[in-house]
């Protein structure tokens, strides 16, 4: 919990009852906190920002960073850290600041499905869960690829927050909605 308030001193209270789950606030902040990975600024400048310092890659992994591309829909990008993978073209997120919960932006969501359409299969082009609709969305968003929790010169791991995956995601549910599309 240490490390969780010192990356989130404001926005999570210090107690026990505390999660990263109760996160209010962007995605960035949030998937720092979640993935570990020590990169700073607007969501869409992490993949040149883990140049030379972090391994990056177009494969999923858990606890990978997810990193989307600056869009006129998204002008700072978006970053979601994977929770799980369900198969090579579907993987769940978990992440901040995406979907309406009470008619407000910012929550955190764990395990949302998250679909790769690229033509190639390689993650470059994906499709989100998006609470409001209750179904996958509409929109294809591009994205620069995953940011890994590794240094390059392997000398530090990230460390994940618990709270990443929950116990019973819907793998099922994931399927049928990318692939019912």
């Amino acid at each position: 919990m240490c490390l969780l308030a010192a990356l989130l001193p404001i926005s999570i209270p210090a107690d026990a009852k505390s999660s990263l789950l109760n996160y209010v606030g962007q995605c960035v902040p949030f998937a720092r906190a979640a993935s570990g990975i020590a990169i700073y600024g607007d969501a869409w400048t992490w993949w040149t920002q883990a140049a030379g310092r972090y391994q990056r890659g177009d494969t999923p992994r858990p606890g990978a960073v997810i990193v989307f591309e600056r869009t006129s829909r998204l002008p700072l990008g978006h970053v979601a850290v994977i929770s799980r993978v369900v198969d090579p073209h579907v993987v769940m997120v978990t992440h901040a600041n995406w979907s309406r919960q009470n008619g407000e932006r910012g929550h955190a969501e764990q395990d949302v499905t998250l679909t790769d359409v690229s033509p190639r299969g390689d993650w470059s082009a994906v499709k989100v869960w998006y609470r409001d609709m209750d179904g996958l969305g509409s929109t294809v968003y591009p994205t620069y690829g995953f940011v890994y929790g590794r240094t390059l010169d392997h000398a530090s791991s990230a460390q994940t927050a618990p709270e990443l995956s929950g116990r019973d995601p819907d793998y099922v549910g994931a399927l049928i909605d990318s692939y019912v599309r």
